[in-house]
């Protein structure tokens, strides 16, 4: 008979580690977009309420404060486990890919598409740990392949780098401009 639970056991709520941090960025994101739903849409007069370009999003929205304002009160009053420092630490690690990949995008303009590919592949491979030829090896050898699947066969426009604009011209300037 312990399968059997009783409705307060079904729904008793165990607060997780970073649990609170989550819900109140939630909570914060839904009150921002909440107060700028009056600037980015609007309700048009003599329009059914279903066919409004705003009732949707605020009908999202407003499920979306309902909801995170749940969570957050939920975050309050659950008892804490502890680790939360640690949980948000290892978000924190997280994002530092994300600002990888935003440098990597600020430089492929730059740079050129194959020559940042390879230093984004082969920096990331040193920052992983990875070291000696075989690993920088594999390291150029996936960024090649990656530019070749995405700008020869895939046809993937990509904007040249202003490094190529150094070239001389004739075909090798064009060919740069054109596959890598």
């Amino acid at each position: 008979m312990s399968r059997i639970k009783t409705l307060q056991d079904l729904f008793r709520r165990y607060r997780r580690p970073g649990d609170f941090v989550i819900a109140f960025l939630s909570f914060a994101f839904a009150i921002f977009l909440a107060a700028n739903l009056p600037f980015q849409t609007t309700w048009v007069a003599r329009t059914k309420l279903f066919a409004q370009p705003a009732f949707w999003p605020t009908v999202a929205i407003a499920f979306m404060v309902l909801f995170s304002t749940l969570h957050m009160i939920g975050a309050l009053v659950s008892e804490r486990i502890p680790g939360r420092l640690a949980e948000v630490m290892q978000w924190i690690r997280a994002i530092e890919y994300a600002l990888w990949f935003m440098a990597y995008v600020l430089l492929v303009p730059i740079l050129g598409y194959l020559p940042a590919t390879l230093v984004f592949t082969v920096t990331l491979t040193l920052r992983l740990g990875y070291r000696g030829w075989r690993w920088m090896l594999a390291a150029v050898v996936f960024g090649a392949a990656v530019v070749i699947l995405f700008k020869t066969f895939l046809h993937v426009k990509i904007p040249s780098g202003a490094a190529y604009e150094l070239l001389p011209p004739g075909a090798l300037r064009s060919f740069f401009l054109t596959y890598l």
